[in-house]
């Protein structure tokens, strides 16, 4: 397929719009049709006046602006498509309406046009079994806004033919995106693997860990996400993220890990969708307070602290504060009578017990300790309130602004990260995507901070199995059962990078 050659995009919503915007800035030529009368040419004038703001914007020429302009066009029927050597297919989520489509089309194109859906959700498999040549049939998964999101999901079927899949990954880095390969399941890569962020988060404040401002200021400030998850997900409307939980948790048979959350089920019920209804997890009425976390208040700096051991934890304390000596493999941070370490994916009460260590606080996991400005704690059941207040101190003091949680295994950066990179090795080990395709799927997705198996490497994978483990104990469910290929790395001492 070159790069001159005609592309045919049906359905002009926000996603085909969006496709024929930059397949046409991209040099290819592009017709429209949508069922709808009158929306092809309302796409059309939609897509000029974007090439005039950027233009405005000194973002775009005004040679650039007419050429991609000019290679445009609208057709009055599906048979307008037949010369197309692509054909996108952007109309509603629905199979039988895709069926219907992708029927039409073959009886229509010439045996090497590519069929491509640009589905989030149904299998191509499925898609394709009713057709004549399913090989010929790929999934093209774009991100909204297609203009800025840079991933691309090519979907292999099982009919799908490689020349297939090359052409259609091929097309899509002309077009200016980054593609990954993805196998045709549940999810793909990036609505599968991104479940823990929105799971683990509705676990934790369904069982009182703290607010959702205080989560998703955890999540931002020291996860190093761009939003937290209950800001996203009343961004994206709690309908939507549910009904996407909920498709993924009866594709894969009722598999713990996707369990849907009876929190978001009742505020789904209530008509509380987010942004678009005016009130999610947040209130978004006109005159209503922003979310505010509930940092702690400010206590006493520390005249002096000692440290035992190295940690990430440690490492970062250290030139913010005083020098420290290391007099030990465990990695500890003493102020008066408290004692600070890093969660392990233990409660700290359970291992204030184990290690007695009555006044025990621990630090939440953060993506950079030298540049998080928040981190989260949790203080062991027999931890005393000087002990607690000296350890805030110290942190306070380091430059952090402190969130106390309730005292739950893994807290919430640890715990996520881990659930995160496991859904990830899962994955990979099911033969879904590579491990770089999976990382570049969520960075470039979902804008993640990093890769979750890159992650993974950072933190460690025998913490990150750690994690699991305890988690799975701590809550008696398959929901934290270690992948395979996690567990495989781990034991082997090797990395997802290696």
């Amino acid at each position: 397929m070159t790069r001159d050659s005609l592309i045919g995009i049906v359905g002009t919503g926000l996603m085909g719009t969006g496709i024929a915007q930059i397949a046409a800035v991209a040099g290819q030529r592009v017709l429209l049709f949508d069922a709808r009368p009158g929306a092809a040419v309302k796409a059309v004038r939609s897509i000029g006046e974007t090439f005039r703001k950027l233009t405005a914007k000194g973002k775009m020429s005004e040679a650039d602006a007419a050429g991609a302009a000019g290679r445009i066009g609208v057709v009055e029927s599906v048979a307008g498509l037949k010369e197309a050597r692509m054909v996108v297919e952007a109309i509603v989520e629905d199979l039988p309406a895709k069926r219907a489509l992708f029927a039409e089309l073959e009886s229509l194109v010439t045996a090497d046009c590519i069929l491509a859906s640009n589905t989030s959700s149904i299998s191509i498999t499925l898609l394709g079994a009713q057709l004549a040549r399913p090989e010929r049939l790929v999934g093209m998964h774009f991100f909204n806004p297609v203009p800025l999101m840079e991933l691309v999901e090519v979907i292999r079927g099982l009919a799908t033919s490689d020349e297939c899949a090359r052409a259609t990954f091929e097309a899509a880095r002309r077009w200016g995106k980054t593609p990954v390969y993805a196998k045709s399941t549940p999810g793909f890569i990036v609505n599968r693997v991104a479940r823990p962020y929105y799971g683990e988060a509705l676990r934790l404040l369904n069982e009182g860990a703290g607010s959702a401002a205080s989560i998703d200021a955890v999540m931002r400030e020291a996860g190093g996400f761009r939003m937290g998850p209950f800001e996203l997900m009343d961004l994206v409307g709690l309908d939507t993220n549910f009904a996407v939980t909920r498709s993924i948790f009866h594709a894969y048979f009722g598999d713990q890990r996707f369990t849907p959350s009876l929190l978001q089920q009742e505020l789904v019920e209530a008509g509380r969708l987010g942004r678009k209804s005016g009130r999610g997890f947040f209130d978004y009425a006109e005159g209503s307070a922003p979310p505010s976390p509930a940092f702690e208040y400010p206590r006493p700096a520390p005249v002096h602290f000692s440290a035992h051991g190295e940690d990430v934890l440690i490492a970062a304390l250290a030139p913010r504060l005083h020098s420290f000596t290391q007099v030990s493999e465990a990695a500890f941070a003493h102020v008066g009578s408290a004692t600070l370490a890093l969660t392990d994916g233990r409660t700290a009460t359970e291992r204030a017990r184990t290690e007695e260590i009555p006044n025990l606080v621990l630090v939440d996991y953060a993506r950079n300790f030298a540049t998080a400005t928040t981190v989260a704690v949790a203080r062991a059941a027999d931890c005393a309130d000087e002990a607690f207040d000296a350890a805030t101190g110290l942190l306070q003091a380091a430059g952090y602004q402190v969130i106390c949680l309730r005292d739950l295994p893994g807290l919430a950066v640890l715990r996520t990260a881990s659930m995160l990179a496991n859904e990830a090795a899962d994955a990979v080990n099911q033969g879904v995507c590579t491990v770089e395709g999976l990382n570049a799927a969520m960075r470039k997705g979902v804008n993640y901070p990093a890769g979750p198996l890159e992650w993974a490497d950072e933190i460690g994978l025998g913490r990150i199995a750690e994690t699991l483990k305890r988690l799975g104990k701590y809550y008696g469910e398959d929901r934290y059962r270690t992948s395979p290929l996690l567990r495989e790395l781990e034991l082997a001492g090797r990395s997802f990078g290696k």
